[in-house]
């Protein structure tokens, strides 16, 4: 691919840099390009004369690949990596400001499948990069500055291995319910044959509980198969088989999470955040009686906060926008219903663990079941279709508009219709809600179908 085709297409997206591995823009010449350019720009906005990056990765076969391209590259233009394996990805976050580096590299595709790969950066704070420095290291890659950087001898990065990293972060996940015991819980644990897949475990054994794992078992290709976070219907049914207190299904690099109760009742992100909301106002630590959550929440989120008098702030969907309005206003919760939960007097970023963590100490304080607690709130039916696309056109400029116009005009107050594309894949998401599930299903096919005889694949 040429200077000029690369110079124009953005490679960060609402998380990181994404796509099929070994195909652009995850193949290794442009990934060691990548690397180059985020040590170089390191070097150049924040004056670093040897930057220092850590590098973690999920369980995909493509990701010792990646991992050694990216190497290269950071390595080439005289900044030092510490490499620390699998490991989750909000562990990388919390690594990157307990060692004291610069930035922290997490190479994973999160719940995509086991085909795709990505590049999600952390500032030496432990925040996600801010804008203008992605923007600074794009500008950066198709430079000849950056390709043809000559460093020799003892000005050439070099590579460290940190073999303590899990025991870290081990103990940082259970520091955030210091002196919970989580003596008699029965747990069952799905860790999607992911990056949590040697850390969450101990993690909940080690506070006192009997923890029943699933997908533990990672070959490269298994990572989010028909497992975890998307898929917790096996984790659901071990619940109810072994009577557990509570089913924890994580995604493939553990910064979101779902859970069931003992029921085998599916618990989303929206309940587990309304949960968490109630219980810090009670505990008078809820800042300003507000939660943070995106656009995409269920509308019964709203009514149940509402009527505890406690204020919702709505963003654009991706967690980095929930942390962004956290931060800037001081905020200590917020999150979004796929289970990228925020806690900000303890992490961050999403961690899947610690937000499960948080409940259960929640459960166990108020000695309640999770299923009476999950009925603080009543979700209203939601139907969330997935059209892929050839392209993202702008969606005010589609015929389809017309017909989203009228599906909002038949539900009036009694609903809503939200259309937009993912910011990692090439799809466009239909998602209506409304009293009628039987309805809404129906509308959500009608648009849908229009999106795919239009810009459909």
């Amino acid at each position: 691919m040429g200077k000029e085709k690369l110079a124009m297409k953005k490679l960060f997206g609402t998380d990181g840099i994404r796509g099929i591995a070994n195909r652009f823009p995850m193949t290794p010449e442009l990934v060691v390009n990548i690397g180059k350019a985020t040590a170089h720009a390191f070097k150049e906005k924040y004056g670093k004369t040897r930057p220092k990056l850590i590098i973690g990765r999920d369980t995909r076969l493509s990701g010792c690949m990646i991992e050694n391209a990216l190497t290269s590259g950071i390595l080439s233009v005289g900044a030092d990596v510490f490499l620390v394996g699998h490991i989750p990805t909000p562990a990388v976050a919390h690594l990157t400001k307990s060692l004291n580096v610069d930035a922290g590299v997490v190479i994973s595709a999160s719940h995509n499948p086991a085909a795709d790969n990505g590049i999600k950066i952390f500032n030496g704070d432990g925040y996600k990069l801010p804008d203008n420095v992605e923007e600074e290291i794009e500008r950066y890659i198709p430079t000849e500055k950056v390709k043809t950087e000559q460093i020799t001898g003892s000005f050439i990065g070099n590579v460290h291995s940190v073999d303590d990293a899990k025991g870290r972060y081990i103990e940082f996940a259970k520091a955030s319910v210091k002196g919970l015991s989580l003596h008699g819980f029965k747990i069952v644990l799905d860790c999607a044959n992911g990056a949590a897949y040697n850390t969450a475990p101990p993690v909940f054994r080690e506070l006192g509980a009997e923890v029943i794992v699933l997908n533990d078992k990672p070959n490269g290709l298994n990572i989010n198969l028909n497992c975890g976070a998307l898929h917790p219907e096996d984790m659901i049914e071990v619940v109810k088989k072994e009577r557990a207190d509570i089913g924890i299904a994580l995604d493939g690099d553990a910064d979101r999470v779902i859970v069931c109760d003992e029921r085998g009742n599916s618990v989303d992100g929206d309940h587990i955040i309304a949960i968490c909301a109630i219980y810090l106002k009670e505990k008078g630590v809820l800042t300003k009686n507000c939660v943070v959550t995106t656009i995409m929440t269920n509308k019964g989120f709203d009514i149940a906060m509402d009527k505890r008098n406690i204020h919702v702030v709505k963003t654009k969907v991706g967690d980095r926008y929930v942390i962004d309005e956290m931060r800037k206003k001081g905020y200590v919760l917020g999150g979004e219903q796929s289970g990228h939960i925020i806690f900000s007097d303890y992490t961050t970023t999403g961690d899947g663990i610690i937000s499960a963590l948080q409940l259960l100490r929640i459960m166990k304080e108020k000695d309640e079941k999770l299923s009476n607690l999950k009925a603080c709130m009543e979700s209203l039916p939601q139907v969330l279709l997935n059209v892929k696309v050839k392209e993202k056109r702008d969606i005010d400029t589609l015929e389809v508009k017309k017909l989203i116009g009228r599906t909002e005009e038949k539900l009036g107050k009694k609903g809503r219709v939200l259309v937009r594309y993912s910011g990692t894949e090439n799809l466009c998401r239909v998602m209506i809600e409304g009293k009628n599930k039987k309805e809404i299903q129906k509308m959500a096919n009608e648009i849908a179908r229009e999106i795919k005889e239009e810009i459909g694949v």
